[in-house]
C-alpha cells in the first residue's frame, strides 16, 4: 500500500518542480529577450553589411555528329561530339587559360584590383574561389544528353554575365583552332609522308633503270666481244686455209712441170696424148675418185696460186664473216638503252604514280577554317541573376534569433539550477 502512495507523491512533486522551472524563466525573461535582441541584431547588421554575392551559369552540351564531318570525312581526324565536349569542359577547368583570359581583358576584374597587386594575384584569387565546371551525366540525372555546367560566384560590381559568356567563347575558340592546327598538322605530317614515298619510289625507280642500263650494255658488250673474238678466230682459220691451198698448189705445180701438164687435162686424155686419132671423137669420163690438182695445168695453178698470194683479206670468202660484221655494227648502238637516257618525264614510268598523284591532290584540296564548323552548342547562356545568393539575409537574422533566444535560455537555466538563491532573492 506504500508503494503506490510513494509514486503518486513523486509525481506531483515533479510537475511543482516543471512549473516552478517556468515561472523562473518567466520571471528572467529580460535576460533571455536581451540575448535574443542582442544576437538578432548583430545577425541584422551582418545581414545589411555584408557585400552579396551573385551566381551566373551556362550550360554546354554536344552537337551533333554532322556538325563534325568536316573534320572526320577525310578520315585523318577522328573527332567525335562528346569528346569535343570533354576537352572544353577540361579547358574551361584549366588555370592557364583562365589566366590568358583575364590577361588579355583585366577590365573584367578591375574591382578587385589592389593597387600595387600584380594582377596574376587578383586573377588567381578569383578563379580560385568562383569558378565551378560541373559535367551533368544523363545517367544520374533527368537529362537525356551529357552536359556541362560553367558557374561564376561573384561580388557586386563584377560583371559575371560577361565573364561566363566571354569565357566560354574565348575557351570554343581557343579549342577550335587547336583543332585546326591538329589537322593542318596531320595533313603536313601527312603529305610530307606520301612526298617521301614519291622521292622513294624515284629513287628505286633510278636505280632499277641504271641496273637495266648496265645490264643491257654489259650483255652487249660480252656479246660484241664474243662475235669480235670468233671474226678473229675465223680470220685466222680462213688465213690458215689459203696458206694450205699455196702449199698444196706448190705442189701440183711441180707435178704438173714434171708432167709437161701445161693446160687442165684428164688422165685419160694424158694417157692418149701419145696416139693419133682420126675424125671427131667425144671423151666422156667417169671415175668415183676426185682428179688430182695437178692436172689442172701449170699455168692455172700458178695464176691461181699468185691470186692467192696477192689477196689482202679472206673475208669475202665466209659468208659469216659479213653475219658477224652485222651484228657488230647493230651492237654499236644500243636503242633502248638510248630511250632509257633520253626519257624526259620518268614520273609516268613509276609504278602506283597514279594513286599517289591522287593522294596528294587529296590531301592540298583538304582545308578546314574554325568558323566552319562547330565543337559544343552552348544550350544555355548566363544571364543577369534575379538576385544575390549570399547573403540569405532572412536564414540569417532567424538563425540570430534562435541562436540569441537558447543562449539567453541557456543563461537563465543555469541560474536556475546553479544559483537558486540568487533566483529566489529577485523574487
Amino acid at each position: 500500500m506504500n508503494f503506490p502512495a510513494k509514486i503518486q507523491h513523486d509525481n506531483g512533486q515533479h510537475e511543482i518542480d516543471i512549473a516552478e522551472l517556468l515561472r523562473s524563466l518567466w520571471k528572467q525573461r529580460g535576460i533571455i529577450l536581451i540575448f535574443t535582441a542582442l544576437s538578432t541584431s548583430i545577425a541584422v547588421t551582418y545581414a545589411l553589411m555584408a557585400q552579396p554575392q551573385y551566381k551566373v551559369q551556362n550550360y554546354i552540351r554536344p552537337v551533333a555528329s554532322a556538325d563534325l564531318d568536316m573534320l572526320n570525312e577525310a578520315g585523318l581526324y577522328k573527332l567525335q561530339p562528346e569528346e569535343a565536349l570533354r576537352r572544353i569542359g577540361a579547358s574551361l577547368e584549366s588555370f592557364e587559360i583562365r589566366r590568358k583570359f583575364f590577361s588579355a581583358n583585366p577590365e573584367l576584374l578591375a574591382s578587385l584590383q589592389v593597387p600595387g597587386k600584380p594582377i596574376e594575384q587578383t586573377i588567381e584569387n578569383f578563379t580560385t574561389k568562383a569558378f565551378t565546371v560541373e559535367q551533368i551525366d544523363p545517367k544520374k540525372t533527368a537529362n537525356l544528353s551529357e552536359a556541362i555546367q560553367l558557374g561564376v560566384e561573384y561580388p557586386a560590381g563584377i560583371n559575371g554575365v560577361d565573364i561566363v559568356n566571354n569565357f566560354t567563347d574565348y575557351v570554343v575558340k581557343q579549342e577550335k583552332e587547336k583543332v585546326e592546327a591538329d589537322f593542318k598538322l596531320i595533313i603536313a605530317n601527312r603529305t610530307g609522308q606520301v612526298e617521301r614515298k614519291l622521292l622513294s619510289k624515284k629513287a628505286a625507280y633510278e636505280a632499277e633503270k641504271d641496273s637495266k642500263i648496265a645490264s643491257l650494255l654489259e650483255k652487249d658488250q660480252l656479246k660484241k666481244e664474243w662475235l669480235q673474238d670468233e671474226l678473229k678466230a675465223l680470220r685466222q682459220q680462213l688465213q690458215t686455209r689459203r696458206q694450205n691451198r699455196i702449199k698444196q698448189l706448190d705442189e701440183a705445180i711441180t707435178i704438173a712441170t714434171k708432167l709437161g701438164i701445161v693446160a687442165p687435162t684428164t688422165p685419160s686424155a694424158l694417157g692418149d696424148s701419145g696416139q693419133t686419132r682420126q675424125g671427131n671423137m667425144i671423151r666422156t669420163e667417169v671415175s668415183n675418185q676426185a682428179i688430182p690438182l695437178y692436172f689442172m695445168g701449170q699455168s692455172a695453178l700458178e695464176a691461181e696460186r699468185a691470186t692467192l698470194r696477192s689477196r689482202n683479206s679472206d673475208d669475202f670468202t665466209e659468208p659469216r664473216v659479213d653475219e658477224i660484221q652485222k651484228e657488230l655494227s647493230l651492237l654499236t648502238n644500243n636503242r633502248e638503252v638510248a630511250l632509257l637516257r633520253q626519257r624526259s618525264n620518268e614520273e609516268l614510268f613509276l609504278k602506283g604514280l597514279n594513286e599517289i598523284r591522287e593522294e596528294l591532290a587529296h590531301l592540298n584540296n583538304l582545308h578546314i577554317n574554325s568558323d566552319q564548323f562547330n565543337l559544343v552548342n552552348i544550350d544555355k547562356i548566363a544571364t543577369t541573376p534575379p538576385g544575390p545568393i549570399k547573403p540569405r539575409k532572412a536564414l540569417i537574422v532567424g538563425v540570430g534569433f534562435i541562436l540569441g533566444l537558447l543562449l539567453g535560455l541557456a543563461l537563465a537555466l543555469l541560474r536556475t539550477v546553479a544559483i537558486p538563491k540568487i533566483v529566489n532573492s529577485e523574487k
